[in-house]
């Protein structure tokens, strides 16, 4: 597949650089770059999101929905200013777990997930039900929490007991302590609700793939914490095997989110769906690359981890239906050989050498890169057009 040609139409995806450049911010970065070799050449800008940090701006934007402004619990329990969405259908709740339970609430310094708990994402969604919607669709990348989603389930009215029958407290660390569960107290309207999960990975409950393993020490775990909260997830899905008759521990996305997305399986009767797809079916994604010579898409960080299921790999699928390339920019890059196997034509890094983190991370910097690259790669395949 043969990218070397002059560049008629260039279609730009990028994911956000977490806590630097929105999703829009960065593809208008690369759109300037683009522009600046290639002025004539359509260029297609969308905003994408995988289930985490940004999906609620993405598809309100592309709905013409609106936002919805509420108290709630951070995963701290400190009680702040967050907003969820209506999609511009009128019906449909879109809620972003990283707006009220997202790992950039908390300090490096404080961050320990067997004490976050994902009960604001539960009051989001309680405000949802009692402002009378019904049809949810919920992202859950980007979260704080490996709580199973017991935070979000006891904010809707579940109770988790002991085998002493005490209820417990919230946080990671009750896990491996659930042995019954009261659903005397359950919101009245979720027999109503109807549950859609934007998922960013297919990572399975628990286990050496698993939520804790994979995915806690991002989140403040060490590596004592990272065995208990594993631990406590195997069994918390015996139990909910035993009470529900629901077998989650191996399915796919079930791990999302600290175990969220086992925690919507199993109490929420939701369906777990890639995130990216569902917000690449709402932009209408294949019409608008048709055509394209190129797409351009990426994230502040891609490795291995990018090919399950997070924004680019959903990219370059529907890209690869059509035969058109896929590079992939990020701030930070690894396992470049499994990305080029996937499908990816380039992987490329935005930073130009050896920096701080600070300076990475600073905005102005940032965007100059993305441009520089973008430019950068629109000489290089002027050049190849030339010979």
């Amino acid at each position: 597949m043969n990218i070397f040609v002059f560049m008629k139409k260039v279609v730009i995806a990028l994911d956000s650089f977490k806590g630097c450049l929105s999703s829009m911010e960065a593809g208008k970065a690369a759109e300037e770059g683009i522009k600046s070799v290639y002025p004539n050449c359509e260029t297609v800008c969308l905003p994408v999101a995988d289930g985490g940090e940004g999906i609620l701006k993405a598809l309100l934007s592309s709905t013409t929905g609106t936002y919805i402004s509420v108290q709630a619990h951070n995963p701290l329990m400190e009680v702040i200013q967050t907003q969820y969405g209506l999609l511009g259908d009128g019906k449909t709740a879109l809620i972003e777990m990283a707006a009220i339970s997202g790992l950039p609430l908390i300090p490096a310094e404080k961050r320990n997930p067997m004490l976050t708990t994902s009960f604001g994402t539960g009051e989001l969604i309680k405000d949802a039900l009692n402002r009378g919607y019904r049809n949810f669709m919920v992202g859950i990348g980007g979260s704080a929490t490996n709580d199973a989603g017991l935070g979000m389930l006891q904010a809707l009215g579940f109770r988790f007991t002991d085998k002493a029958g005490q209820v417990l407290g919230v946080g990671g660390k009750i896990l491996a302590e659930v042995a019954g569960i009261d659903f005397s107290s359950v919101h009245p309207f979720l027999k109503e609700a109807k549950f859609t999960i934007a998922c960013d990975v297919d990572n399975p409950f628990f286990g050496p793939e698993g939520a804790a393993f994979v995915y806690a020490p991002q989140k403040g775990a060490d590596e004592k914490m990272v065995k208990e909260l594993d631990a406590g997830l195997e069994s918390l899905a015996k139990v909910i095997l035993r009470l529900t008759g629901k077998e989650i521990a191996n399915y796919p996305g079930a791990g999302a989110a600290g175990g969220m997305g086992g925690g919507f399986l199993a109490f929420l009767n939701a369906a777990l769906k890639p995130g990216i797809d569902l917000l690449l079916d709402v932009l209408d994604f294949d019409k608008k690359i048709e055509g394209a010579n190129l797409v351009i898409t990426g994230e502040g960080r891609v490795d291995r981890q990018t090919i399950r299921g997070k924004a680019p790999s959903g990219i370059l699928a529907r890209a690869i239906r059509q035969q058109i390339p896929v590079i992939v920019i990020a701030g930070s890059i690894e396992d470049i050989p499994e990305l080029n196997q996937a499908g990816f034509q380039g992987v490329f890094s935005i930073t130009p050498g050896p920096v701080s983190l600070t300076q990475a991370m600073n905005p102005g910097f940032a965007k100059e890169n993305i441009k520089r690259l973008a430019s950068q790669l629109c000489h290089t395949f002027y050049s190849f057009k030339s010979r």
